[in-house]
């Protein structure tokens, strides 16, 4: 199935033209899809509103960051920082690509405000913080580091991507899939529905403070890879995901989250991280078994929703308790 990846590319406009337009070319060039500011390179606060819904179209968002911090919204935060922030809160995949040596640019090209250069050094320490970075010092080489990146991302996170109507139509194999996927639905909505014919037998589910162990396998920046298993708390696993899912999120977005928390109990920076599929499995199952989540199947999508009864556990863990007064009793 010829499919094509749509990807947006962010980055302040004025200064990095030349840069935009080499990572463009690369990417019609590769058969992807480029979009972003291209579109309305004045940006305000009304056509933001349509930016993120061209990011929410996007499969992966591609930041390429200069000497500027760019033009600020209402808030005092730049149109870059809010698209990058939007894309996160989304789960989209990152790639980065950071000049190395913002020295050497040119007078025009950096910012001379100080406060403006604060607020760019924060975004790079967010961005630079747990995620896939390039560093450039020339347009030219931007080029090769997308044609580098990129194919890696694709296949290390596989996005839905956009195939023509007349191919997702006839494709066997697409159809097989989503019969699979509403196989999978069928066998734990069973799986629920008799754990929930028997809730008595819940109390003997493990929960809250009762330990699992994950297996995990985390990928460092220099290449290096690293799996063990790891042990953690129902409770902390339920936490990490929690506030992601008060709304519905996409099931990939859950498994990064929580092979990313995993992680995090043992290294402080990686590049990613994910959890063996089978621990997974068993991860939902044991949240619908508790009726913490439900979920939803939409074509070949998965989505993760918190139930009112995870919702008022979820409150009950996180919430900051008040200390008793000790002077209460004189």
């Amino acid at each position: 199935m010829d499919k094509r990846y749509q990807v947006f590319v962010s980055s302040t406009f004025a200064d990095l033209k030349d840069e935009r337009s080499n990572v463009i070319q690369t990417l019609m060039e590769m058969d992807c899809i480029p979009a972003g500011m291209e579109l309305f390179p004045a940006l305000d606060e009304e056509q933001f509103e349509f930016i993120k819904k061209v990011i929410d179209d996007s499969d992966y968002y591609l930041l390429i960051i200069g000497g500027r911090y760019g033009s600020l919204s209402d808030e005092g935060v730049s149109y870059t920082e809010m698209e990058y922030d939007y894309a996160i809160s989304k789960g989209i995949k990152v790639i980065a690509l950071v000049h190395g040596s913002p020295e050497k640019l040119a007078v025009e090209k950096v910012e001379m405000d100080s406060t403006a250069q604060k607020k760019l050094q924060v975004f790079k320490k967010k961005v630079t913080t747990n995620r896939l970075v390039k560093f450039w010092n020339d347009a030219k080489e931007l080029s090769g580091l997308v044609a580098l990146s990129l194919p890696k991302t694709i296949k290390t996170y596989p996005a839905i991507g956009w195939i023509r109507g007349n191919e997702a139509t006839d494709n066997t194999e697409l159809l097989k899939q989503l019969n699979e996927l509403r196989q999978e639905n069928s066998r734990l909505e069973k799986q629920v529905q008799e754990l929930q014919n028997h809730k008595s037998d819940m109390l003997n589910l493990a929960q809250g403070d009762d330990k699992v162990s994950i297996s995990v396998k985390c990928t460092f920046f220099e290449g290096e890879e690293t799996s063990w298993e790891q042990e953690v708390t129902w409770n902390n696993l339920f936490k990490s995901i929690g506030l992601k899912i008060l709304n519905e999120e996409d099931e990939s977005v859950v498994f990064n989250t929580l092979g990313e928390y995993i992680s995090s109990r043992r290294y402080e920076s990686f590049q990613s991280a994910e959890i063996d599929f089978t621990d997974f499995e068993r991860v939902k199952v044991q949240f619908l078994g508790l009726g913490y989540i439900i979920f939803n199947s939409i074509g070949s999508n998965c989505y993760w929703e918190i139930t009112p009864e995870g919702k008022k556990y979820l409150l009950e863990i996180m919430s900051i308790k008040r200390e008793a007064d000790e002077t209460s009793n004189e």
